[in-house]
C-alpha cells in the first residue's frame, strides 16, 4: 500500500501565508492534530515513512509514529514548492499582481514566477522519488508512507491518479488525514 499524508498545522497556515521551503514549526494546534492522528491511525499498517526534511512534516512524523518501529526516512524531494521570494506573502488569492496566486486559482495556466519552482519542476522531482523508491516497494509488498505538503502531496497524487493539472488541487489532503493512494 502507498499512503500519503500532509503536515499538522502551523501559524503560517493560521495566518494564509505562502510557507513553500520556509522552514517553519508546528504549532500548538498541528502538534495536536499530530497527536489525534496518531490514534486514528495507530492501527494502519506502515513498513517505512518517507518525509520532507522540514521541520513541519518530519515533526508529524515523529508524533504520528511515536513508540512505532518505523524508519522516517528524509528525501529532499519531498520537501515543499519553492515559492521564492513570495514566501511569506499572506492572503495571495486576494492580491491579483502576485504569480503565484495563478497556481492556486489556475494552475493549469500556472507560470513561474522568478526564483520559484515550475509545476514541472515539482512534478519531475516527485515523479523520480515515486519511481526510483516508492513505488519498487510498494511491488514489493511494503506500506510506505509518504509525509509532505500541500503542493507536494497534491503533486504525488495527481500523478499516481493520473488527474491533470487543471485540477491539481482537487487532489488536495487536509491537514493531518491519511490518504490511501494504492
Amino acid at each position: 500500500m502507498l499512503y500519503i499524508m500532509r503536515h499538522g498545522k502551523t501559524d503560517w497556515n493560521l495566518e494564509y501565508r505562502l510557507q513553500g521551503r520556509t522552514n517553519i514549526p508546528l504549532n500548538d494546534q498541528g502538534r495536536q492534530m499530530a497527536e489525534d492522528a496518531r490514534e486514528e491511525y495507530k492501527d494502519v499498517h506502515f513498513d517505512k515513512c518517507f518525509c520532507s526534511p522540514l521541520i513541519r512534516a518530519r515533526e508529524t512524523a515523529d508524533i504520528l509514529l511515536k513508540d512505532r518501529d518505523i524508519p522516517i526516512i528524509e528525501d529532499e524531494r519531498l520537501v515543499e514548492m519553492c515559492f521564492g521570494k513570495y514566501e511569506g506573502m499572506d492572503h495571495i488569492y486576494q492580491k491579483p499582481d502576485c504569480p503565484i496566486r495563478t497556481l492556486f486559482l489556475d494552475p493549469g495556466n500556472y507560470e513561474t514566477a522568478e526564483g520559484t519552482e515550475s509545476l514541472e519542476e515539482l512534478y519531475q522531482r516527485t515523479g523520480e522519488f515515486l519511481k526510483e523508491v516508492a513505488l519498487p516497494l510498494v511491488e514489493k509488498g511494503e506500506d510506505i508512507l509518504i509525509m509532505g505538503h500541500g503542493a507536494m502531496n497534491s503533486c504525488i497524487v495527481c500523478q499516481i491518479r493520473n488527474i491533470p493539472r487543471e485540477r491539481f488541487w482537487e487532489a488536495g489532503i487536509e491537514n493531518c488525514k491519511l490518504m490511501k493512494l494504492i
